[in-house]
């Protein structure tokens, strides 16, 4: 499994479980992967954020961290990383799904709503529907 992608300790307990007779020694297995560095947090946060930052904004990319059961340390990083390019990944987003401004406020709405539910921070949101995704 840890071949094909990176898995977060939780997501690799959660698969293993149902794979073993006796559950108690899942968290020394997963001890051991962590220590020959087959299992690493920081790893399932790189690539993450590589799979997602051009689709998603940092508030869903770090809910997806947290269900994956990365430490609140290591989603606080990653958010500081994000925030830094929000903007511009919002402008890619938006640019792709709308690329006009609305005409009426049903249609500014509409646009507010999907670029949230991508995860957009609303003052975001606003500041690109605002400039029509031009650099201001």
């Amino acid at each position: 499994m840890l071949a094909r992608r990176e898995y977060s300790r939780l997501e690799l307990e959660r698969k293993l479980a149902p794979l073993t007779e006796n559950p108690d020694e899942i968290p020394q297995l997963l001890d051991d992967f962590e220590r020959r560095g087959w299992l690493s947090e920081s790893r399932v946060v790189e690539q993450v954020l590589a799979s997602r930052r051009r689709r998603f904004g940092a508030q869903r990319i770090a809910h997806e961290l947290r269900e994956k059961g990365v430490s609140e340390s290591a989603v606080a990083g990653a958010q500081q990383q994000l925030k830094d390019g929000e903007l511009d990944a919002a402008r890619v987003v938006w640019r792709k799904k709308f690329d006009r401004p609305p005409r009426n406020a049903n249609e500014r709405a509409r646009q507010v709503r999907f670029m949230q539910s991508r995860g957009f921070a609303l003052e975001t949101v606003l500041r690109i529907i605002k400039h029509g995704g031009d650099d201001d």
